[in-house]
């Protein structure tokens, strides 16, 4: 089929599309190359991508609706994956119009474009964050999401029910995906893994938060795209729900968490990057910062009924994965 997939120069967006072209698809990616970090990183994804003949690119920002419009327009995708957004929960704090402009005027623009352009399946990208204040443990899609604790939060759940009333009012499929916590090669380097590996190799202390007491559903990135590679098929359909299921009643609309299932306590996530690294971490205990929450859980029984079995790396091995991609990386950038 042919793919759109926004935020393709991004951390999932660019695993997501080698796994798509690996299966055979044409992708069309799209990105507006920020420089929320070091663009060298989105380049050197960007052409490991452009290696396939079946991948083409446009610099896009959400934010110019004419630019997309026109974008969108040519590339006539079957399925569409949004996954341009302003990411980080801390950021959010000190840059809030950048996550207003990007992740909700940006999906409202690319949402008016798909309204005269209609996929066969709309596949947005959420976030375990928009459970907030939630504390039902492990978070079902079923639960209320309605207490965010960080701007970021506030607006993927304003993406979230944007995408819902342009599903009701065009019938546009559409799966909102909450993904929770993913690491792996290629991450950001704002991300905890990234940014403790640097640390380390640097000799540097890295700051642990909320005393270290926190705990992740740590999702390796290859496993978080198998799962979306097999729902890109199993769009929702109206009237017909499987068990647990949150299919709307008013739209072919489903929200789907994608997790591990398996929360890790940040010491114990830290002890294994320590093995892999073969150093110590010198560690400047923090307490909690806001935005944050204390833990998150993955039910991921919606998930498992729609797409069966998926794959499910353990933690030190996908950190030895990223251990390894992090020495290569480090050595080019020096």
């Amino acid at each position: 089929m042919k793919v759109l997939v926004t935020g393709a120069a991004g951390f999932i967006g660019f695993h997501l599309s080698q796994r798509l072209l690996a299966a055979g698809h044409e992708v069309v990616g799209l990105d507006a190359l920020t420089s929320y970090y070091d663009p060298a990183l989105k380049q050197a994804r960007l052409e490991l991508l452009k290696v396939h003949e079946r991948f083409s690119f446009g610099r896009i920002d959400l934010v110019d609706a004419g630019a997309l419009e026109a974008f969108v327009a040519a590339a006539g995708a079957e399925i569409v994956f949004h996954l341009a957004a302003q990411p980080g929960v801390r950021y959010s704090i000190e840059n809030p119009q950048s996550y207003v402009q990007s992740n909700v005027v940006g999906t409202a623009n690319l949402l008016e474009t798909l309204r005269r352009h209609p996929p066969r399946h709309l596949i947005f990208a959420s976030t375990s964050s928009v459970y907030g204040g939630n504390q039902t443990m492990p978070h079902a899609e079923t639960d209320r999401a309605d207490f965010p604790l960080s701007l970021y939060a506030a607006t993927k759940k304003s993406g979230e029910a944007l995408v819902h009333s342009y599903s009701h009012l065009w019938s546009i499929p559409a799966t909102c995906l909450r993904f929770f916590t993913v690491y792996g090669p290629y991450g950001r380097p704002d991300m905890a893994l990234f940014k403790f590996a640097h640390a380390i190799a640097a000799g540097e202390a890295i700051d642990v938060y909320g005393n270290g007491q926190m705990r992740r559903d740590f999702t390796y990135v290859e496993d978080l795209t198998a799962a979306m590679e097999a729902i890109m098929t199993r769009a929702p359909v109206m009237g017909q729900p499987v068990a647990g299921d949150s299919l709307s009643a008013v739209a072919p609309f489903r929200l789907l968490n994608i997790g591990g299932g398996r929360p890790v306590e940040l010491m114990d996530f830290i002890a294994s990057l320590e093995r892999a690294m073969g150093t110590k971490a010198k560690l400047n205990m923090l307490p909690m910062q806001p935005g944050d929450v204390i833990a998150t859980q993955a039910d991921t029984s919606l998930l498992q009924a729609l797409v069966g079995e998926l794959p499910d790396t353990s933690l030190d091995e996908g950190i030895d994965k990223f251990v390894a991609w992090f020495k290569t990386y480090s050595l080019k950038e020096t």
